[in-house]
């Protein structure tokens, strides 16, 4: 391979690993391959206005094209910025490839300007982070963060790159990345234990994760489900891993409370997790949930997870595909599955609002949900039915909902794309919205917006509950009325039209006006009220 300088080949490998996109903020330390980007018509670069944006229109990204997104940030005090949103996407296992630059080798004695230790820095909050320190291993280090990120359990690694290094010359070969194969199946034997385990149960359970989504088992799932008869929760679960109107389906359990998931599995004897850990929530359970005389199987590719914080009767290190396969040909055939009970119907401005999106949205329609305390109303009207048409918060961070969906419209333009965030949580990053409009992203975007953040007034009323303190007034800075923030004219001023919604008679026009737009737009949607 002739000779070139590291920040020549960098993108020569970024090209033939099939990246397309550099999602990030410029800074010094990295002007050199920036530079260098200028000259490569195959490589956009999508300009950010800080890194917590950057981080999180890459996952979008890597959410919906189930591929490496590459993200740049500045330096140790870019990486810093973009540490809340990182952890999102470890937590939600998206493959990204993170790099950032560092004034040079040479100059980590002097510890001077900016320098700080990036690799400890982003290893928390990455499944790697590495630094490259010799030009002749630029793009070897390279390929290897694609084939860690791509590789189950997926999840973001970093990789610094020095300018020295970079400047100089290097003749490494230009090759695509490995990603190994994990559909692995288990042995027969072991196939037969929690077929075992579950082909009695009386009453069956299972909890499925996005482990199902990122394996393409959602039929293999639910073919499972229908023949042990057994209702089906999402645990830590944020795509589509069974239809939703399935009528084994029951939703979410929450992220927050322990109690709540020791409830759903409190009655059963047999219980199947795959694709999860259990349970992701703030304040879990630190006794076992389960019944003391359940079996319980647990199959993920992620061997860390299995038995990680209860003990299993069968732990199954193996893809959800095949293996769940192999198991339903281990069942007897499916018992009927009667009707779940219909959804309660509600009257609020998010039912009318989602209700008529439903009615007018193309068939191809893909939501971005950081609707929280609205998307009860979002997935009555809207519910994910279909692989990779939905994509809910993960990870704790907030402000994922405007960024997300700009990442999903760039990873699939001839799709519908409307994401949903709340008032509190757009204003983390609603500078995204320049973003889409300096890149010509035609999403559209939601602002659920209640004027508090509503998510903290419900866990601190659990919170006086459990504690038996009486109830009173919510702590101030829960509230945020005073000054109101004007959506609409916010966005305009980023080159996003927009609308105000109050009232019901208005919703028509505006979901109308939002499918019609030709570039981004923004819908200020009031739910702090019925309507």
């Amino acid at each position: 391979m002739a000779s070139r300088p590291g920040k020549v080949a960098i993108f020569e490998q970024f090209a033939a690993d099939g990246i397309r996109h550099m999602f990030g903020n410029p800074g010094t330390v990295e002007q050199g391959f920036l530079d260098v980007l200028g000259e490569r018509p195959d490589m956009e670069y999508v300009l950010a206005l800080q890194e917590t944006v950057a981080v999180a229109i890459a996952d979008g990204y890597a959410r919906a094209a189930a591929a490496p997104a590459l993200v740049q940030l500045h330096a140790g005090v870019g990486l810093g910025n973009a540490v809340g949103m990182l952890y999102q996407a470890r937590r939600g296992h998206s493959p990204l490839v993170v790099v950032a630059g560092d004034a040079g080798v040479r100059y980590d004695a002097m510890d001077a300007q900016m320098a700080a230790d990036l690799v400890g820095m982003a290893r928390p909050v990455t499944k790697h982070a590495t630094r490259v320190t010799h030009p002749g291993s630029v793009l070897r280090v390279l390929r290897r963060a694609v084939k860690t990120a791509m590789t189950p359990p997926r999840g973001p690694v970093f990789v610094a790159l020095p300018m020295d290094v970079l400047d100089a010359e290097t003749d490494e070969p230009v090759v695509p990345s490995t990603v190994p194969s994990r559909a692995v199946v288990p042995l027969p034997g072991e196939l037969d234990r929690a077929a075992a385990a579950l082909r009695d149960a009386r009453s069956p359970l299972i909890l499925a994760g996005d482990g199902v989504a990122v394996s393409g088992a959602q039929e293999e799932l639910t073919r499972v489900a229908e023949r042990l008869g057994a209702p089906v929760w999402g645990v830590d679960s944020s795509e589509v891993n069974i239809d939703a109107a399935h009528p084994l389906y029951r939703g979410q359990l929450g992220h927050m409370f322990g109690s709540v998931s020791a409830a759903a599995v409190r009655d059963a004897d047999a219980v199947l997790i795959v694709g999860t850990y259990v349970f992701p929530e703030v304040f879990p359970s630190l006794g076992s949930p389960f019944r003391e005389d359940a079996r319980i199987v647990h199959i993920d590719l992620d061997d860390y997870e299995i038995a990680k914080n209860f003990p299993v009767d069968v732990a199954l290190c193996a893809d959800p595909k095949p293996t769940l396969a192999a198991l339903a040909e281990r069942l007897p055939d499916a018992p009927e599955v009667s009707a779940a009970p219909a959804p309660a119907e509600g009257d609020t401005l998010m039912d009318a609002f989602a209700a008529e999106l439903a009615r007018l949205a193309p068939a191809d329609l893909l939501v971005f949900d950081e609707a929280l305390t609205a998307s009860p109303a979002l997935n009555r009207r809207l519910p994910a039915r279909v692989p990779g048409s939905y994509f809910l918060t993960r990870g704790g961070s907030l402000g994922v909902g405007i960024p997300g969906a700009i990442g999903v419209k760039l990873a699939r333009p001839e799709a519908e794309v409307v994401g949903f965030t709340g008032d509190g949580g757009s204003m983390y990053t609603i500078q995204a919205l320049w973003t889409a409009a300096r890149h010509g992203v035609a999403a559209r975007f939601v602002v659920c917006n209640n004027r508090r953040y509503q998510l903290l007034d419900d866990n601190i009323e659990q919170y006086w509950r459990e504690r038996d303190v009486p109830s009173h007034a919510h702590p101030s800075g829960f509230d945020l009325a005073r000054p109101e923030i004007d959506f609409p004219a916010l966005a305009r001023s980023m080159g996003v039209d927009a609308v105000r919604v109050d009232k019901p008679e208005q919703v028509d026009r505006a979901v109308e006006r939002m499918l019609a737009a030709p570039g981004p737009f923004l819908v200020d949607l009031d739910t702090g009220g019925t309507g």
